[in-house]
């Protein structure tokens, strides 16, 4: 039997995304770290074989890149610097141009009801994406035990929000600004699952003499819908928010959702490299961009700018006696190429904060683990191994409460946790635990929490 070899597929990979398959040398770094690999039918490192052999059939009936969680993994431990993430999120939307069947429907069909209702609203609209994703999968009552504990909490908004998008101005014109003044991204999920992340985020600010700025204007930044299916899109939609900060005169803009602050980060990163892409999308938005923004996480800008020294400071409360493990996820940290990230692999930020804040941090495994996250609406099942492993490690070390710093984090390990046959532990914002620390309970909104963290806060004389 003939066996053929072709390079057309690798060269196609390169000329997309400018990734060379042929420096892998299969180590398998990617496939060890891998969270999902167990439920794959190719391994990471064999997608990225068959990809240098030209298999192409083989890669396009696959489930694996469908599958693949974006949790950027395998993209940071290449010792070649493959950004192998990359390269999935290739093999997705060549599939999807190309007419190929999806070998996971439901996560094209979220894909595709995502970006629908982003492009016409100018964000997401998470009642109507659950709805119909449920009715088009014929599992209308799949979470329906969810849905009402999350009306019960009011972290669901019943009518969608629709955007009108500012013009954006041709020239730059200098606009003053007082020095207290930081751009603020709430990004989609603090307005609806996340408030209590909103609340307490922007109460801390103010604390610290901080004013946040939002733009009128802004939109989704695609989250990962748009680079699993259209890597422009995934660039420009970011853009479009970076512009208007830009425009409003503002020189930092902090981002409290993990996914967003990975988005704005990838998105200039990849502006900078290329600058015919940058030309095309200057001259569609009629703008062009200075690249003037700094773009923070919530976390390094409150640890990192306004400084732990501070922020002790403002301590009232101390949480003496609180027992937290800090919980990064996959995008805080994850790839530092975007990130900036200095410890992506056991990152200590988050832990010197709660400290400052007077809690005892313990030491676990699950750090940097991914919880799942945007599969919890098409492999539910997975998300609760993933996040079920994250919380039952964090109860095996003796933590009282997880920490995070993402909405999509959050609702997994929080929200999901009321469907998990687990010892429940509640998982909170590190800004509602600076609003307690701070004196402020009210501010830290702890009634939108779907597992209730007060009666630990009042057994631990923090209520």
């Amino acid at each position: 039997m003939e066996t053929k070899i072709s390079t057309d597929l690798a060269d196609r990979i390169r000329r997309e995304t400018g990734e060379n398959v042929y420096l892998c040398y299969q180590c398998v770094k990617c496939t060890s770290g891998c969270p999902l690999t167990e439920h794959f039918d190719l391994a990471p490192n064999q997608v990225m074989r068959a990809a240098q052999l030209g298999m192409e059939e083989l890669i396009f009936q696959s489930r694996t890149p469908w599958l693949c969680a974006s949790c950027q993994t395998c993209t940071t431990r290449c010792p070649q610097g493959i950004d192998i993430a990359r390269v999935m999120d290739f093999i997705v939307s060549e599939a999807m141009a190309e007419g190929i069947e999806p070998k996971v429907p439901e996560i094209a069909l979220f894909n595709k009801v995502f970006l629908r209702d982003v492009n016409i609203l100018g964000r997401s609209y998470e009642l109507g994406l659950i709805a119909e994703m449920g009715l088009r999968t014929r599992q209308p009552f799949k979470d329906l035990d969810l849905g009402l504990e999350m009306f019960k909490h009011r972290k669901i908004n019943l009518l969608p929000e629709w955007v009108r998008r500012r013009r954006h101005k041709p020239t730059h014109e200098p606009v003053s600004r007082s020095s207290n003044e930081i751009g603020y991204y709430p990004g989609c999920s603090l307005h609806g699952l996340a408030k209590e992340f909103d609340h307490s985020a922007r109460a801390v600010l103010k604390t610290l003499d901080l004013q946040p700025v939002a733009p009128q204007g802004w939109i989704c930044c695609g989250s990962s819908p748009a680079h699993r299916v259209d890597h422009r899109q995934s660039i420009q939609m970011p853009l479009e928010s970076m512009v208007l900060y830009e425009q409003e005169g503002l020189k930092e803009v902090t981002l409290p959702c993990a996914m967003c602050f990975n988005r704005f980060r990838a998105a200039a990163r990849e502006l900078r490299l290329d600058p015919e892409l940058k030309q095309d999308l200057d001259q569609e938005l009629g703008f062009e961009y200075q690249d003037s923004v700094a773009i923070s996480s919530l976390l390094d800008f409150v640890v990192d700018r306004v400084g732990l020294e501070s922020i002790s400071d403002k301590v009232q409360k101390p949480l003496k006696g609180l027992k937290v493990v800090c919980y990064y996820g996959c995008l805080l940290t994850r790839p530092p190429e975007v990130t900036g990230s200095v410890e992506p692999e056991y990152p200590m930020t988050m832990d010197r904060l709660m400290k400052t804040l007077g809690a005892t941090v313990i030491d676990w495994d699950r750090k940097v683990a991914c919880c799942g996250a945007s599969l919890s609406l098409t492999k539910t099942e997975l998300v609760f191994e993933m996040s079920g492993n994250i919380l039952e490690n964090a109860q095996a070390r003796g933590a009282d409460a997880v920490v995070v710093a993402c909405p999509m984090c959050h609702i997994n390990l929080d929200g999901r946790q009321t469907q998990m046959d687990i010892q429940h532990i509640p998982v909170l914002y590190f800004t509602q635990l600076m609003a307690l620390a701070f004196g402020m309970p009210d501010d830290a909104a702890l009634k939108y929490n779907m597992i209730d963290p007060r009666p630990l806060l009042k057994e631990r004389g923090l209520l």
